[in-house]
């Protein structure tokens, strides 16, 4: 059975037939690094990580390229237009490339914890300005752009008119007609600069008090969103590529929007799939800044966030992405987590059990069980079929499970260990392995420790308890602060007691 992945393109699911195999070019959309990663964020980057660790164990060479965004990001859908970067930096005191490095390192210490496999390359927006101009220079070249006050804008309705011709229109992907685009955009800031109310910018002119800011035929300014990842994708994967991923929520206008300004430059749909996941919900709403539901990935960890009850360890926060297929919605509550947290440790300690045994099964194939075997080869089997049904990870996860019961009934000798014959049994520790471990990428977060540092934690935790008995809470929150940063997160009970996760 070949792979098969949705393509939203196509509204269908496709056999996935790379541009030039083995090669694979992948792009997913990274963060904006003005703020903190949340829950939110987990999700993608933690599907097209399996979708990366997948790809690379069906025997594609994959070049995975996930961008930084840490210039501009300034949406017109909706909100004033603004730059985030520059905006944050004033709120913070900090100089825009300081707050950058503040919050790409706690991005990758987040994407550590969840044990994401570092993309093949991480351009970032600023390193890619040159392109960006250029390509900007090409779209006004061939009059799908203009500029006004300093500013250039992209022309949708000429656009549109032309490319509907060539079957590639604006909302291709999303589905949207521009004429009901039209009627519900609002108005915003400098909507008097633009032709028409759907265009978008592509380059922004920076007032005086802007800060971040770099020299074009246009006068100093800063670019648009959607410009970054058309260039970065293409300098890194070509003019067409295979795969290009995201969020749901990026389908309009980011991904619309890169699409038109790819096709003027190379007259090609830039990707051949595109791939969304759905959003995460919390207690039933949608997550966001109004509902005051955000929750950071620090928090998750440290479990510091008035929806928490608990910390959560990281490999909780993955496995509970991994139970849902990646397309369908994911709500979010602290039985879900705790669900969770105990499912992953029945299925961490089963694995790591099977993992342990030498010489498991039968020699003597006639003397086991033909239903068992067969029964374990079936979901054994199962388990590359669900992942080419478009990466169904949930599926194989309620296999695992089914196994884990075998597993755990033989290590508790209700069921012969020579029930299983000799092949079988090594076939179920190789599977095992493999997808827990090599696709999945989960790992037993405490064995990671060895137990080694337990005693240790323990003795600062009490060192901790005093301090804040005698109200010194200068030592009390160093010992706190310092962990922290080592990744180990202190959380004071209701009871008086405190708790530790180690990501």
């Amino acid at each position: 059975m070949s792979l098969k992945v949705y393509n939203s393109l196509k509204r269908q699911k496709e056999v996935f037939t790379p541009i030039n195999p083995p090669y694979v070019g992948m792009y997913v959309c990274g963060p904006t690094v003005s703020g903190e990663s949340h829950l939110g964020h987990a999700r993608p980057y933690i599907t097209f990580d399996v979708l990366y660790r997948y790809l690379m164990h069906l025997g594609y060479k994959v070049r995975y390229v996930r961008n930084l965004t840490d210039a501009g990001h300034f949406e017109e859908e909706g909100r004033e237009a603004e730059d985030k970067i520059s905006k944050k930096a004033v709120l913070e005191k900090l100089e825009p490339m300081e707050l950058v490095q503040k919050y790409t390192r706690l991005y990758h210490w987040a994407m550590e914890r969840l044990n994401n496999l570092p993309p093949a390359i991480e351009p970032t927006a600023t390193g890619h300005i040159t392109e960006q101009i250029e390509m900007i220079k090409k779209i006004i070249a061939d009059g799908y752009a203009y500029e006004t006050n300093g500013s250039v804008y992209f022309d949708v309705e000429k656009y549109n008119t032309d490319f509907s011709r060539e079957g590639q229109p604006y909302g291709i992907l999303s589905g949207r007609i521009l004429e009901d685009q039209i009627e519900s955009t609002r108005e915003l800031d400098n909507q008097d600069e633009k032709r028409n109310k759907s265009d978008f910018a592509l380059w922004k002119n920076a007032p005086p008090e802007h800060i971040m800011r770099w020299q074009s035929p246009w006068g100093e300014g800063f670019p648009g969103w959607h410009i970054e990842c058309s260039a970065m994708s293409r300098k890194y994967l070509g003019d067409e590529f295979d795969i290009h991923g995201g969020g749901m929520d990026l389908q309009f206008p980011h991904h619309e929007c890169e699409i038109a300004q790819s096709a003027v430059c190379n007259h090609k749909m830039m990707a051949r799939y595109w791939m969304h996941n759905n959003m995460i919900t919390i207690n039933g709403k949608k997550m966001g800044k109004s509902y005051n539901n955000v929750i950071k990935l620090t928090e998750l960890f440290s479990g510091e966030h008035p929806l928490l009850t608990q910390a959560y360890a990281p490999m909780t926060i993955r496995f509970f992405i991994l139970q849902s297929h990646y397309r369908g919605t994911l709500d979010f509550s602290n039985e879900a987590l705790q669900g969770s947290e105990k499912a992953l440790k029945r299925l961490l300690e089963a694995h790591d059990w099977l993992a342990q045994q030498q010489g498991l099964g039968n020699d003597d194939a006639a003397a086991t069980d033909p239903e068992l075997n067969g029964k374990v080869d079936k979901l054994l089997n199962e388990f590359t079929e669900f992942m080419n049904d478009d990466i169904n990870t949930a599926k194989v996860v309620a296999n695992m499970f089914e196994l884990v019961s075998v597993i755990n009934a033989i290590k508790d000798k209700h069921l012969p260990a020579a029930a299983l014959r000799k092949d079988i049994a090594a076939q179920l520790q190789q599977q095992m392995k493999l997808f827990v471990e090599d696709i999945f990428g989960l790992k037993n977060e405490r064995a990671d420790n060895n137990g080694k540092l337990d005693g240790v934690l323990q003795l600062l935790i009490d060192i901790r308890k005093d301090a804040k008995s005698r109200k010194d809470f200068v030592t009390s929150d160093k010992i706190r602060n310092e962990l922290s940063a080592l990744g180990v997160q202190l959380k004071d009970e209701k009871d008086g007691g405190m708790s530790y996760t180690v990501a």
